[in-house]
């Protein structure tokens, strides 16, 4: 959701910011100037009471901006001495919700992360080491296809003998992939028109058109493949073929040296899954208890200017009156229409750019069912194992996807239930924001009952609904020009140290997010070393 639902890889959810389990501010300052006279007031204006003055301002308290703030104290302390994060709602985390009650823990964001480097180091800088939880690494994944759930491949050896394509399609998806396929057009694609153009249609339609809704809960005939798959787009780019790229990358990289790892990261299993034991909700909380003071809620940002010489006036709204903070750099991690309206007066083409993107609402519905509930041709070993299933929209369902959760991590529902996390929604289904959440759940029962759960099961229990009017930033065609627009606009308008962030730019998966803010945390780090110097 600062990151994305996923329902393939199970690692992201809708972005908008709710609410997070609180932790208590750690005893520690931010150093800061305060103006003795509150009737001073600055050239600009703006009443010079309350001002504080730091080294970067990260403006959002999401996932994206503490993992930016802690990235700086703990990567870059030499550059950034002086971090501080505002957050206009009295919460961090952003996206992240974390709910626990009679016995059950759900997500009403993102549901999980993919457990790379970056994303675990994270984890063990904010304390959290012994909290992670991973999924099982050999848990099926499902598409439903023809009334029936059929496992996605989960290795090469698996391609032969699964049964949601046909022999035709698989011929068709290999001779594609070592480049026996029409030649790219000279327009940049969509995620349809580069899948069914490389891979063929029943890749498309069975696997990557259901992979869309998860991920973006989008539309794979707007999504832009560069921006959307940039990793997968390259290995055409670069090879000839996504075969060829992959060769070549391999290549590539076999001539690198290889970093040692660190030796403090744990080593997930195989290709899985990541969690905490308390709920995603604990690494917001943990970095937010680390940086203490350095973080300011309910602090709403009204206007940023640019000084004459360097450095930058953000003036707030908080609950101890006005409030401003003279800075060396900025760094926007909230939602691209939010900054929008931030960067207008400042630059009008920036913040054109960034009113651009779209965000089309989702809903997470969590429901549990008695154990028995389940249909008997769904049990493996007598029990309900997997990470989730996909629906594709020529289905027949309204849902997109639903997560196992009580099967994914332990300890999520209470003895003999199974706890189901559903969205809906997305950008072909707008109409959601206009349902009570009675409908949205009666919704995600009708379809249960068609795939998963017995016709004669009893009632779900509604555990949690949450609707997100303004859910994923949708990468469509031509994201990637109107970002570097935006980019553009505000480096050709000398503001320098002002940077973007967030999910938007990074990505919408959780992972993408924190990888995104360490990415963030060095160019703001190399441009406050640069700006020592001047």
């Amino acid at each position: 959701m600062a990151a994305a639902v996923s329902i393939v890889s199970f690692s992201a959810g809708p972005p908008t910011a709710v609410d997070g389990l609180r932790v208590k501010d750690a005893p520690r300052r931010v150093r800061c100037n305060v103006a003795s006279n509150p009737a001073v007031r600055d050239a600009g204006g703006e009443a010079a009471a309350g001002r504080v003055s730091a080294d970067c301002v990260v403006v959002g308290g999401g996932i994206s901006g503490l993992c930016t703030a802690q990235a700086l104290s703990t990567k870059h302390a030499e550059a950034a001495l002086d971090v501080l994060v505002t957050e206009a709602k009295d919460r961090v985390g952003g996206n992240i919700t974390t709910v626990e009650r009679d016995g059950y823990l759900w997500e009403e964001g993102p549901n999980s992360f993919q457990p790379s480097d970056p994303v675990l180091s994270m984890a063990v800088d904010s304390g959290l080491k012994e909290e992670l939880v991973f999924g099982d690494p050999n848990a099926p994944r499902f598409v439903l296809w023809d009334g029936k759930l059929r496992p996605v491949p989960s290795k090469l050896t698996d391609m032969p003998v699964f049964d949601l394509m046909s022999i035709g399609g698989k011929l068709r998806a290999g001779f594609g992939a070592i480049g026996i396929r029409p030649s790219p057009p000279g327009h940049e694609e969509s995620v349809e028109e580069f899948v069914r153009r490389n891979l063929g249609d029943e890749v498309f339609e069975r696997l990557i058109e259901p992979f869309c809704s998860g991920v973006y809960a989008g539309d794979p005939a707007k999504l832009s493949m560069k921006a959307a798959f940039g990793k997968v787009w390259k290995l055409e780019q670069n090879g000839g073929s996504i075969i060829g790229g992959t060769i070549k990358a391999i290549q590539e990289r076999n001539k690198i040296p290889k970093q040692p790892r660190d030796p403090n990261l744990p080593k997930p299993k195989g290709q899985t899954v990541a969690s905490f034991r308390k709920g995603l909700a604990s690494l917001p909380n943990a970095i937010y208890s680390r940086l203490g003071n350095k973080v300011k809620l309910s602090w709403k940002l009204t206007s940023i200017r640019k000084l004459d010489n360097q450095g930058y006036i953000l003036m707030y709204e908080t609950p101890e009156g006005l409030k401003s903070v003279e800075t060396k750099s900025v760094i926007l991690t909230i939602p691209s229409y939010v900054a929008s309206d931030l960067l207008r007066p400042l630059s009008n083409d920036a913040a054109e750019a960034l009113s651009k993107f779209y965000y089309p609402p989702v809903a997470a519905v969590s429901v549990s069912y008695p154990k028995e509930a389940i249909r008997k041709e769904c049990l493996i070993d007598g029990e309900l194992r997997g990470f989730g299933q996909l629906h594709p929209r020529s289905q027949g369902v309204e849902t997109l996807g639903t997560i196992y959760s009580s099967s994914l991590f332990p300890n999520r529902a209470p003895p003999g239930r199974v706890l189901l996390l559903n969205y809906i929604g997305g950008a072909t289904n707008t109409g959601i924001v206009s349902k009570a959440e009675s409908e949205l759940v009666e919704a995600v029962d009708r379809d249960l009952r068609k795939i998963l759960i017995s016709p004669n099961a009893p009632d779900p229990v509604a555990v949690g609904v949450r609707v997100w009017p303004k859910a994923i930033p949708q990468f469509l065609v031509g994201h990637l020009d109107g970002l570097e627009a935006a980019k553009t606009a505000l480096s050709q308008g000398g503001f320098d140290g002002l940077f973007l962030g967030g999910n938007y730019v990074a990505g919408v998966a959780l992972g993408r997010c924190i990888e995104g803010a360490y990415e963030s945390a060095s160019q703001v780090a190399g441009f406050l070393s640069k700006y020592a110097y001047n």
